[in-house]
């Protein structure tokens, strides 16, 4: 089986972090299904992360604890493979970068979010 061409952008996961930096973070629920799952691991550095992982009540939880308006994602590449997209960023606390991360998503038939991983971590830069 050959992989579909890989795309310069990941539309959806480009919307997600622009809804997450927004004061509307809560509206990435309406964009996930109902077999949703995630794992986001989480470094601030020094070796320790914390993995944030469930479902829909899980990811609200999540929304509910973030530094809302302090940290903003930005897109450093992107690509899209059939329903999977791949998105490498950076975090910024006040324009400054502060962390990279990966962030892989699997759509579902009809556009909402199936499954996220994301890994972040402070000790890699690619700025």
């Amino acid at each position: 089986m050959t992989a579909p061409a890989a795309q310069s952008t990941a539309a959806f996961l480009t919307r997600w972090f622009a809804l997450l930096d927004s004061e509307d973070a809560d509206r990435v629920l309406d964009l996930i299904s109902d077999d949703f799952s995630f794992s986001i691991l989480f470094s601030t550095g020094g070796g320790g992360a914390t993995d944030f992982h469930g479902g829909r009540a899980e990811l609200a939880g999540y929304l509910a604890q973030r530094e809302v308006g302090v940290r903003t994602h930005h897109l450093l590449t992107a690509s899209t493979a059939g329903r999977d997209e791949l998105f490498l960023g950076e975090v910024r606390r006040s324009g400054v970068p502060e962390a990279t991360f990966v962030a892989g998503a699997r759509l579902d038939g009809t556009g909402r979010l199936r499954r996220l991983m994301i890994g972040r971590s402070p000790e890699v830069l690619f700025t």
